[in-house]
């Protein structure tokens, strides 16, 4: 074999190889972990304001992430918006009178579901619907409300 074909061999493999991690670790930024799920069980809760809270967005306790929202929905009933969540099965020991927020991470960063646990014997169980949930902070509203104040005092 000529040298010339076996350098471009092993440039087309070490391109190749490259391209397999560089995807890989795309995978592992982006938080994309279908291939690897975990067991898990659902719960939903409603919220009056859900601000900018995506599907796939972190559930923290503690912060640390021990599930992801699945879905955003309108309640049919209530017309407020019900946040189904997936929460990692080794997590299944959480009181039933727990609470949720929405919290932002940093000042305009992403939104996620901060997961308080309550003092119940009693411990959540796949479908339950948790009751005490404490809405998005919309920053507009802040700002209105302080301009409101401001003008108000002068």
């Amino acid at each position: 074999m000529k040298k010339q074909t076996k350098i471009e061999i092993w440039v087309g493999l070490f391109v190749l190889m490259s391209l397999m991690a560089l995807a890989s670790i795309a995978f592992q930024v982006s938080n994309f972990s279908e291939w690897k799920e975990r067991p898990t069980y659902r719960v939903s809760a409603l919220f009056d304001n859900i601000g900018g809270l995506k599907v796939r967005a972190p559930l923290k306790l503690s912060g640390v992430v021990i599930g992801r929202v699945t879905g955003i929905e309108i309640d049919p009933v209530s017309f407020k918006a019900r946040v189904n969540m997936a929460i990692d099965q080794s997590f299944n020991q959480l009181p039933v009178d727990s609470s949720l927020s929405i919290l932002t991470s940093g000042l305009l960063g992403d939104q996620y579901v901060g997961l308080e646990p309550g003092g119940d014997e009693e411990v959540l169980k796949p479908g339950d619907e948790i009751e005490m949930t404490q809405s998005a902070i919309v920053l507009e509203d802040l700002i209105g409300q302080f301009l409101v104040k401001l003008s108000d005092s002068e």
